[in-house]
């Protein structure tokens, strides 16, 4: 009964998700096209103990599993724009922005358990492409594409801890496999010009108070471009330490850092007499990357519920104009993410004498 109940409510979301579809079609070929989702962060649905890393804990079987990562970010996305006669200057087409995704998790088993996540832009500013091709800017608020799959414990963490709050040491081993649906506002920077197809493997150790975590996979999609700005297919990489400064999970502090090297060959743009762009490969490639550092609280006794918070800014690589790596990241992170099995209630005792 409980299974079923899960799995409705885990459907049911599936379900709305899908259904909202982007407002307008938005063209995605050509040289200037915004079907480019401008945050790079895709935080896992269920128990973590990172960011960005993800964990090899699952929702325990029969149990379901819920949170809200908030970001904000600072000139994810900025394109220099050339003058007559001058070197041009940088135009911040997405200057600021707030986000959230919305993550649901269902234990279909101790070692199985299905992921969803809902993402929204709750507001934002910048010029969008205006000062290229005119129009208006950005809207305060956009729908972002949804992503749902599974992950499955390969070596799962042993679930002592539930009991004792000590978590035992040793090796964790997870396989994860996500996909995204064009569902989000694809003029806004929110949304892709197809679905992306993300397989990954995370890894993690504790030995004592201390803990580290590494994920390692590929984000499957085409390639669209800006302005010479190409965002295909990446490669996910992702890598955290972490220590417990109060016993029991009550305070933890983390340091960690993903970058996606890119495949796609960066071009050079240029303009031509007709006011047209086009662009020619010049061998490079880009990787957006990241650091990260945050604190992070499971307050209950189980620890079930925890609450993290931090904040962090670029990795230089690639030099200065690497689209999707913002200047600044502020995250806050809320989860519900039950890892013991629902105890079942004894029958109550009935008095002496009593039917």
């Amino acid at each position: 009964m409980r299974h079923g109940i899960g799995l409705v409510a885990f459907a049911c979301g599936v379900t709305l998700a899908l259904s909202a579809r982007p407002a307008a079609a938005t063209d995605c070929s050509g040289v200037i096209s915004t079907c480019i989702d401008d945050d790079t962060l895709w935080p896992h649905a269920g128990p973590t103990h990172f960011v960005a890393v993800g964990s090899t804990e699952t929702i325990a079987g029969g149990q379901l599993g819920f949170g809200l990562v908030s970001t904000y970010l600072s000139r994810p996305i900025v394109i220099k724009v050339k003058a007559p006669g001058a070197a041009g200057s940088d135009q911040y087409v997405v200057n600021e922005q707030a986000n959230g995704t919305f993550l649901w998790a269902y234990g279909v088993t101790d070692r199985l358990e299905l992921d969803l996540a809902l993402p929204l832009t709750f507001a934002q500013g910048g010029t969008g492409l205006t000062p290229v091709t005119g129009g208006e800017g950005l809207q305060a608020t956009a729908q972002r594409d949804i992503r749902f799959g599974f992950s499955y414990a390969l070596l799962p963490q042993t679930r002592d801890r539930v009991a004792s709050r000590q978590t035992p040491d040793g090796w964790g081993l997870l396989a994860r496999f996500e996909m995204s649906a064009p569902t989000g506002d694809r003029s806004e920077f929110a949304g892709e010009a197809t679905g992306v197809y993300v397989p990954s493997l995370a890894a993690d150790y504790r030995l004592g108070r201390w803990f580290a975590g590494a994920e390692v996979g590929a984000r499957l999609r085409p390639t669209t471009e800006l302005l010479g700005a190409r965002v295909g297919t990446q490669i996910v990489t992702a890598l955290g330490v972490g220590v417990d400064l109060i016993p029991r999970e009550l305070l933890s502090a983390t340091l960690e850092g993903w970058a996606l090297p890119t495949l796609a060959e960066q071009a050079t743009e240029q303009s031509t007499i007709a006011g047209s762009y086009t662009s020619v490969p010049n061998g490079s490639h880009i990787v957006p990357a990241e650091w990260q550092l945050s604190a992070r609280t499971s307050p209950l006794r189980g620890g079930d519920l925890s609450v993290q918070l931090g904040g962090g800014g670029a990795i230089p690589f690639g030099g200065d104009d690497v689209i999707t790596r913002p200047l600044f990241r502020v995250t806050l992170g809320v989860r519900w993410a039950p890892q013991s099995k629902p105890v079942a209630r004894a029958p109550a005792a009935h008095a002496e004498g009593s039917p």
